[in-house]
């Protein structure tokens, strides 16, 4: 009788265990939606890049600050950690910075296509970082990249300026990614998130200052554009983070980065039901941008692969 009340908790755990990942994954796809809709924010958005993430960084920071000063109280961290913390959210800022430019000066779909090509950057600057070999595959799928981008720009030349920030973008958020992978395991996410959040938007704070004609009357925005700006940085960065950090806790490496890799098919699916005519590009665009993802994803696997096996 033991054993047959032991045989059916077993049952139950291992159907409620299956029920629990299922559900993460699906809200896993959620937050990936929600990240999806960053780049559709950033066109509705009528104000300058510069002001876009100005305000991004700094409700992102007061409202992720919040969320921690309530779920934990205050935190210490190391001064030295800091510093650096605030150098990489100053890379953040300038990859959201290219990153917003690249659709104001193009479209939706080609600045995801471009921002898939972190994973060429990344072949090349984690061996260094990280001291280890190229892969072979890593090689293959960089030269890949480099002709499917080359095969997606014919589509339309005068959006080359967008390709180029777009690209841009991608260095970056290849840079912010190696460094936060160094001090993940060091300092929480939470706080790395945060630190760099305020690191980031001191940084645009000083370039507006220095480096532009920015004036205080730039700043006045919409009330559409308030709206807009609240969604993406409290909906889009504070709450997506918060949710991915808890939902990852549940899911395989391998199920977080197939979901993470869609992220460009779904802000150019709603890119195209929102936007229309303006996102619509020649068929060498989408041959193109689609061996660059379906390249995302097979760099996803061979690396989940790779560390399953050791």
């Amino acid at each position: 009788m033991k054993t047959m009340n032991f045989i059916c908790l077993a049952k139950i755990k291992k159907i409620m265990n299956s029920w629990t990942q299922r559900n993460s994954l699906l809200v896993m796809h959620l937050i990936v939606i929600i990240l999806g809709l960053t780049g559709i924010l950033g066109k509705l958005i009528e104000a300058s890049s510069t002001i876009l993430v100005w305000y991004r960084m700094l409700i992102a920071f007061v409202a992720l600050g919040l969320y921690l000063l309530l779920q934990k109280g205050l935190f210490k961290i190391q001064k030295g950690y800091i510093w650096k913390l605030l150098g990489v959210g100053a890379i953040v800022a300038a990859h959201w910075l290219f990153f917003f430019e690249s659709i104001k000066v193009s479209n939706v779909s080609v600045a995801v296509v471009c921002l898939a090509t972190s994973c060429l950057f990344s072949a090349l600057i984690e061996p260094f970082v990280f001291k280890r070999k190229i892969s072979a595959y890593e090689l293959v799928f960089g030269i890949v990249v480099i002709a499917a981008l080359a095969f997606a720009l014919q589509a339309d030349v005068s959006y080359f300026w967008g390709y180029v920030y777009g690209v841009i973008a991608a260095f970056l958020a290849t840079l912010f990614t190696i460094f936060n992978a160094l001090y993940i395991n060091k300092v929480e996410a939470s706080k790395i998130t945060l630190i760099e959040m305020l690191g980031g938007w001191l940084a645009i704070s000083l370039y507006i200052g220095f480096f532009t004609n920015t004036s205080f009357s730039d700043f006045s925005i919409s009330q559409q554009d308030t709206i807009y700006l609240l969604a993406l940085a409290i909906v889009c960065t504070a709450f997506a983070f918060v949710v991915s950090v808890e939902v990852m806790k549940t899911l395989s490496p391998y199920s977080v980065i197939m979901a993470v890799n869609l992220e460009p098919i779904y802000s150019i699916v709603l890119a195209l039901i929102l936007f229309g005519e303006s996102e619509e590009m020649k068929f060498s665009f989408y041959i193109g941008g689609s061996v660059i993802i379906l390249t995302v994803f097979l760099d996803g696997y061979f690396k989940t692969k790779k560390k399953a096996i050791k």
